[in-house]
Protein backbone atom coordinates (compact mmCIF):
# COMPACT_ATOMS: atom_id res chain seq x y z
CA UNK A 1 0.00 0.00 0.00
CA UNK A 2 1.12 3.10 -1.26
CA UNK A 3 0.43 6.24 0.61
CA UNK A 4 0.53 9.86 -0.94
CA UNK A 5 -0.04 12.44 0.75
CA UNK A 6 -1.88 15.38 -1.62
CA UNK A 7 -0.85 18.77 -0.94
CA UNK A 8 -3.98 20.59 -0.74
CA UNK A 9 -4.07 24.49 -2.71
CA UNK A 10 -3.82 27.07 -0.23
CA UNK A 11 -6.62 28.93 0.43
CA UNK A 12 -8.02 32.16 -0.24
CA UNK A 13 -9.11 34.19 2.91
CA UNK A 14 -12.31 35.37 2.29
CA UNK A 15 -14.16 38.21 5.10
CA UNK A 16 -12.17 40.54 6.71
CA UNK A 17 -9.26 40.12 9.21
CA UNK A 18 -9.72 41.56 13.23
CA UNK A 19 -6.83 44.30 12.35
CA UNK A 20 -8.96 45.46 9.23
CA UNK A 21 -11.94 45.87 11.01
CA UNK A 22 -10.65 47.47 13.94
CA UNK A 23 -8.40 50.03 11.97
CA UNK A 24 -11.82 50.84 10.02
CA UNK A 25 -13.66 51.62 13.57
CA UNK A 26 -11.48 53.82 14.78
CA UNK A 27 -11.34 55.74 11.35
CA UNK A 28 -15.02 55.63 11.83
CA UNK A 29 -14.40 57.16 15.50
CA UNK A 30 -12.39 59.81 14.47
CA UNK A 31 -14.96 60.88 12.07
CA UNK A 32 -17.93 60.82 13.90
CA UNK A 33 -16.39 62.60 16.91
CA UNK A 34 -15.36 65.59 13.61
CA UNK A 35 -19.20 65.47 13.34
CA UNK A 36 -19.71 65.69 16.98
CA UNK A 37 -17.74 68.65 17.07
CA UNK A 38 -18.78 70.40 14.02
CA UNK A 39 -22.42 70.11 15.68
CA UNK A 40 -21.70 71.31 18.67
CA UNK A 41 -19.47 74.39 17.18
CA UNK A 42 -22.59 75.16 15.14
CA UNK A 43 -24.78 75.11 18.21
CA UNK A 44 -22.99 77.33 19.65
CA UNK A 45 -22.58 79.97 16.41
CA UNK A 46 -26.64 79.90 16.61
CA UNK A 47 -27.11 80.27 20.54
CA UNK A 48 -24.65 83.62 19.86
CA UNK A 49 -26.04 84.76 16.75
CA UNK A 50 -29.70 84.79 18.44
CA UNK A 51 -28.54 86.72 21.62
CA UNK A 52 -26.87 89.60 19.01
CA UNK A 53 -30.05 89.56 17.69
CA UNK A 54 -31.52 89.72 21.01
CA UNK A 55 -29.13 92.46 21.96
CA UNK A 56 -29.57 94.49 18.38
CA UNK A 57 -33.47 94.61 18.36
CA UNK A 58 -33.65 95.97 22.38
CA UNK A 59 -31.35 98.78 21.45
CA UNK A 60 -33.72 99.65 18.88
CA UNK A 61 -36.80 99.31 21.09
CA UNK A 62 -34.43 101.57 23.53
CA UNK A 63 -33.60 104.34 20.56
CA UNK A 64 -37.57 104.34 19.24
CA UNK A 65 -38.63 104.73 22.98
CA UNK A 66 -36.16 108.03 23.71
CA UNK A 67 -37.38 109.19 20.20
CA UNK A 68 -40.49 109.11 21.21
CA UNK A 69 -40.23 110.83 24.53
CA UNK A 70 -37.59 113.19 24.00
CA UNK A 71 -38.65 116.04 26.21
CA UNK A 72 -37.65 113.36 28.89
CA UNK A 73 -34.13 114.60 28.73
CA UNK A 74 -31.69 112.65 31.16
CA UNK A 75 -34.20 110.97 32.84
CA UNK A 76 -33.16 107.70 30.69
CA UNK A 77 -29.68 107.74 32.77
CA UNK A 78 -31.20 107.05 35.85
CA UNK A 79 -33.15 104.23 37.48
CA UNK A 80 -36.51 102.79 36.61
CA UNK A 81 -39.60 102.63 38.38
CA UNK A 82 -42.45 100.41 37.50
CA UNK A 83 -45.03 103.09 37.30
CA UNK A 84 -48.01 101.67 35.92
CA UNK A 85 -48.10 103.20 32.44
CA UNK A 86 -49.37 100.91 30.67
CA UNK A 87 -53.27 100.62 29.78
CA UNK A 88 -56.01 102.27 28.83
CA UNK A 89 -57.33 105.52 30.65
CA UNK A 90 -53.81 105.97 32.68
CA UNK A 91 -51.61 108.76 32.42
CA UNK A 92 -48.19 109.18 32.96
CA UNK A 93 -45.74 112.32 32.43
CA UNK A 94 -42.86 111.95 31.14
CA UNK A 95 -40.88 111.76 33.37
CA UNK A 96 -42.88 108.49 34.68
CA UNK A 97 -42.98 107.06 30.99
CA UNK A 98 -39.10 107.58 30.91
CA UNK A 99 -38.77 105.35 34.17
CA UNK A 100 -41.45 102.80 33.09
CA UNK A 101 -39.24 102.34 30.34
CA UNK A 102 -35.94 101.93 31.68
CA UNK A 103 -38.05 98.97 34.09
CA UNK A 104 -39.22 97.09 31.31
CA UNK A 105 -35.92 97.26 29.01
CA UNK A 106 -33.92 95.87 32.23
CA UNK A 107 -37.04 93.01 32.50
CA UNK A 108 -36.02 92.12 28.34
CA UNK A 109 -32.45 92.14 29.18
CA UNK A 110 -32.21 90.28 31.56
CA UNK A 111 -34.74 87.66 30.33
CA UNK A 112 -33.95 87.47 26.73
CA UNK A 113 -29.63 88.04 27.14
CA UNK A 114 -27.22 86.00 30.26
CA UNK A 115 -26.50 88.75 32.61
CA UNK A 116 -27.89 90.74 30.37
CA UNK A 117 -28.05 94.97 31.00
CA UNK A 118 -29.08 98.19 29.22
CA UNK A 119 -27.00 101.53 29.67
CA UNK A 120 -28.01 104.74 28.69
CA UNK A 121 -25.65 107.80 28.73
CA UNK A 122 -26.87 111.54 27.48
CA UNK A 123 -24.23 114.01 25.81
CA UNK A 124 -25.95 117.03 25.96
CA UNK A 125 -22.74 119.12 25.34
CA UNK A 126 -23.06 118.11 21.22
CA UNK A 127 -25.97 119.81 19.48
CA UNK A 128 -28.50 118.03 19.18
CA UNK A 129 -27.54 115.97 22.28
CA UNK A 130 -26.94 112.38 22.06
CA UNK A 131 -27.92 109.07 23.90
CA UNK A 132 -25.74 105.65 23.59
CA UNK A 133 -27.21 102.85 24.38
CA UNK A 134 -25.14 99.85 25.34
CA UNK A 135 -26.65 96.19 25.98
CA UNK A 136 -24.42 94.54 27.65
CA UNK A 137 -24.34 90.66 28.22
CA UNK A 138 -22.06 87.86 29.13
CA UNK A 139 -21.63 84.77 27.21
CA UNK A 140 -19.10 81.51 27.48
CA UNK A 141 -17.05 83.36 29.90
CA UNK A 142 -16.83 87.10 27.53
CA UNK A 143 -18.28 90.18 28.04
CA UNK A 144 -20.08 91.19 24.79
CA UNK A 145 -22.05 94.69 24.26
CA UNK A 146 -23.87 96.40 21.26
CA UNK A 147 -23.79 99.79 21.45
CA UNK A 148 -25.53 102.48 19.36
CA UNK A 149 -25.80 106.66 19.57
CA UNK A 150 -28.99 108.01 18.58
CA UNK A 151 -29.07 112.24 18.12
CA UNK A 152 -32.11 113.52 19.95
CA UNK A 153 -33.70 115.99 17.63
CA UNK A 154 -36.88 118.32 17.96
CA UNK A 155 -36.33 119.43 21.97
Amino acid sequence: MLITHQKSAPRRQRGFSLVEVLIALVIMSVGMLGIAGLYVQSMQAGRTSMFRHHAVTLAGDVADRIRANPTALGVYTGGGADGGCVGLGVSCSQPQMAQHDIFLWSAQAAEMLPAGTVNVTLDAAVTPPEYTIAVRWVEAGENLDYTIIIPIRGL
